[in-house]
């Protein structure tokens, strides 16, 4: 079993890594911890620049990271974990990698890092469930 795992790198990502991670080892399966990259885009002279592109993934490689490490702690240790960078727009970018990876089941924090973030990423959660062809848990 493959079971996907979205992360804003949230204390709620933390807790939807968790969980997916005790379901994953239930299943003796692999669990993939995936991020969405979203940079802020400009239009300069009529190219799209993305500014700030390479802070992005280095913080999208730490928030997997740590992810990872949330994932294996304690009773997950033997745990076989993949993470994927992704971009797009965050509820298509998880649905498609799901499907094309053949995931058996995806796992979204129902909120995200800040006030102002949570009603995005809140809606990035309904998305998700309304796209997606697996069984979707959102953690609360």
């Amino acid at each position: 079993m493959r079971h996907l795992v979205a992360t804003d790198g949230s204390a709620l990502g933390d807790e939807a890594v968790r969980y997916a991670a005790r379901h994953t080892v239930a299943f003796d399966g692999t669990l993939v911890i995936a991020h969405v990259l979203t940079p802020d885009s400009e239009l300069i002279d009529g190219t799209i620049v993305l500014p700030g592109e390479e802070a992005a993934v280095e913080e999208g490689e730490r928030i997997l990271e740590r992810a990872r490490s949330v994932a294996t702690d304690g009773d997950d240790a033997d745990l076989a974990v993949e993470t994927e960078l992704l971009t797009g727009r965050p509820a298509e970018a998880i649905t498609d990698f799901a499907a094309e990876t053949d995931a058996d089941a995806i796992y979204v924090g129902h909120r995200g890092l800040s006030e102002e973030r949570e009603q995005v990423v809140g809606s990035v959660a309904k998305s998700v469930v309304d796209k997606a062809a697996v069984p979707v848990t959102v953690i609360r």
